[in-house]
């Protein structure tokens, strides 16, 4: 099955109702049914003491890329919600590294969407984690139903 958000309306929702993305400068690599993709470039804005990406901007990354996820499978829906996310800070990142956050669905209700996400350093061929995430979005009833 394909994706239900096409890229014209990520691109829409992203310029019209969510400035947060561009000031973190994500960059939503590939959209999937229940998947998502997405980048936070190594930028001095996100560091942390030591050099690397910083805790508040890789949990940004996650929250943002599991939004995205949700959104795939259940259409341009921006009014879904994070009601719950935990991460767990596996490894330090690399100096200088992009991050990449990969999101799936492991549940889709009517209500809530149930979601992980891996992230790791963009230059690891191994793509070892530097932290994993699970998070639960809720979903706006739909009138339609």
């Amino acid at each position: 099955m394909p994706a239900k958000l096409t890229r014209a309306a990520l691109d829409r929702i992203l310029a019209e109702e969510a400035p947060f993305a561009d000031m973190h400068g994500f960059v939503v690599e590939e959209i999937g049914e229940a998947t998502a993709r997405c980048r936070l470039p190594y930028s001095d804005v996100s560091i942390r003491p030591g050099g690397t990406i910083s805790g508040p901007a890789m949990f940004a990354l996650a929250d943002f890329t599991l939004w995205i996820a949700v959104m795939a499978r259940i259409g341009p829906v921006p009014l879904a919600v994070t009601t719950d996310m935990t991460i767990h800070f596996l490894t330090k990142p690399g100096k200088g590294d992009d991050l990449i956050g990969q999101a799936r669905l492991l549940k889709n209700g009517r209500r809530l969407c149930v979601g992980e996400v891996t992230i790791f350093g963009a230059s690891d061929p191994a793509e070892t984690p530097v932290a994993h995430v699970t998070g639960t979005y809720s979903i706006p009833p739909d009138p339609s139903r």
